[in-house]
């Protein structure tokens, strides 16, 4: 209960830093960039915004639904699936996008692109027994 807690006062401050500083706090983990991405709640229908690393291949972006390999995925895989419209910010921009989840050629592609730069997700799918979806953000025109 406390871990919970904790972890999502963490992300609050998290999401707080990086919308006053247009990014350049948190806009970065490692070698991979952040962006914020706002999903709807598939049970309260409520507004949840969560910081994930990202590729960019123009115009879309990917994301991975790894929850640090855990047997459970993040609650923003499964609110997609529910409702696949969500906001992201990257920086100070917002942007509307459709997802979709990557197909097995389009993941295999960038499965080899997103260890390269974090090799941890390699990690992260040997510890887990789920396939770890990898999402494709399409920015709405």
């Amino acid at each position: 209960m406390f871990g919970k807690w904790l972890m999502r006062l963490v992300m609050t401050i998290y999401v707080f830093l990086y919308r006053r500083t247009g990014g350049k706090v948190g806009g970065r983990l490692g070698a991979m960039p952040v962006l914020l991405l706002t999903t709807t709640g598939r049970k309260t229908g409520k507004k949840h915004t969560v910081p994930v690393m990202y590729l960019s291949e123009s115009p879309n972006y990917i994301i991975t639904a790894s929850n640090n390999g855990g047997e459970m995925p993040p609650a923003w895989w499964l609110n997609l699936k529910n409702s696949p419209q969500a906001t992201i910010e990257i920086g100070g921009v917002m942007s509307l996008v459709t997802t979709k989840q990557a197909d097995s050629e389009e993941k295999e592609r960038l499965w080899a692109q997103l260890v390269e730069k974090a090799p941890a997700f390699e990690g992260y799918q040997k510890r887990t027994q789920r396939e770890i979806p990898m999402v494709i953000l399409r920015p709405k025109s």
